[in-house]
């Protein structure tokens, strides 16, 4: 059997000391950006992998870090969960994912760290949890909460601005010269924070234009899949007044609306214009391709796994922090109404 690569093979490999590599690994010091990915590429090319029981000895910590979220089928959680999978690794962690279906029981047990003593920390995106059952966790480990759920100054926070990116996709909207959009995402009686957030960004980007703002346009959906979305999309084409263009709020909806308009006989964006939110791979390759916010996801990863991080090795003890990385509106056909974004 070959002898796993060591320390000293990945030094050699990467032309650097054993000291850069082993800072590398343990992301204990600051490393330059081109040599830091020049050790990863050798690191990647020997297979090597940390020695967790020498780690935790030496610094009491195993490297292990934990990442739940609410919908791992989901597209957007799916991609989220390859960049932070990544970024950790680049910090020569490993990352234990689980799928909380978004119930408050099985999030708290995440937060706490599932009662595992080699897990130094945990990225969760909470759906059902609120601040109350999270001040009352078991075990007080390094936490990042990502999403747009606010639990106060319980834990560091990597949001996007959902308010000012709804905003901004409504105006773009509003730009191709549509005049009656509607809005497929509002959750009633019970309203989440993506729902409430993308809402009032939307009706900012109405009010603005001097546009009114018509519940008839609002139709409620129970969850955010492609299903949800042709449904909704489909009673609000029944309007005697229907949209001339709807912003969902997020992809998988907005591909839903757009079958619904396809089997209604409408074309896109001729008679009806679509936009979503996420930029999942889908969104680029659907017919035709989709208008929609695009979180900068890997920047994301990489904040939430930093943080973390410096919360872990007591780089940072400060008060909790909320770090917004940027989005951008991608223009694709599904909106492109008058021939410019």
């Amino acid at each position: 059997m070959a002898e796993a690569p060591r320390l000293k093979d990945v030094a050699r490999l990467a032309g650097v000391s054993v000291k850069t590599v082993s800072n590398v690994v343990n992301g204990t010091v600051s490393v330059a950006p081109q040599t830091r990915a020049r050790v990863q590429e050798a690191i990647d090319a020997l297979g090597y992998q940390p020695n967790m029981t020498a780690r935790r000895l030496r610094t009491g910590r195993s490297g292990v870090i934990a990442l739940a979220f609410p919908e791992l089928p989901s597209p957007y959680f799916a991609e989220l969960a390859v960049e932070v999978i990544a970024a950790a690794r680049r910090h020569g962690c490993t990352v234990l994912m689980d799928d909380t279906g978004g119930d408050p029981a099985a999030e708290l047990r995440i937060a706490s760290g599932l009662g595992d003593q080699m897990i130094d920390g945990v990225i969760l995106s909470p759906l059902g949890l609120d601040q109350a059952k999270l001040l009352s966790r078991e075990r007080s480990i390094p936490l990042v909460l990502l999403g747009e759920a606010d639990l106060g100054p319980v834990a560091d926070r990597v949001p996007i601005d959902n308010v000012a990116a709804a905003r901004d996709i409504t105006r773009h909207l509003i730009a191709q010269g549509y005049r009656r959009i509607g809005a497929i995402g509002w959750q009633d009686p019970s309203p989440r924070a993506t729902a409430e957030q993308r809402l009032l960004g939307y009706t900012q980007a109405l009010q603005e234009a001097g546009m009114e703002v018509d519940q008839a346009l609002l139709p409620p959906v129970r969850s955010y899949f492609r299903p949800d979305g042709a449904a909704a999309m489909h009673r609000l084409l029944k309007l005697p007044d229907r949209p001339d263009a709807v912003f969902c709020f997020n992809d998988l909806m907005a591909l839903g609306a757009m079958r619904a308009a396809h089997e209604d006989g409408l074309r896109i964006p001729e008679d009806i214009g679509i936009a979503g939110f996420d930029d999942n791979e889908e969104a680029e390759y659907s017919i035709p391709s989709l208008t929609t916010v695009a979180p900068d996801k890997r920047r994301i990863a990489e904040l939430a796994v930093n943080c973390l991080l410096e919360r872990i090795e007591e780089r940072f003890t400060g008060p909790s922090r909320l770090v917004q990385p940027g989005y951008r509106v991608v223009v694709r056909e599904s909106s492109l109404r008058t021939g410019r974004p």
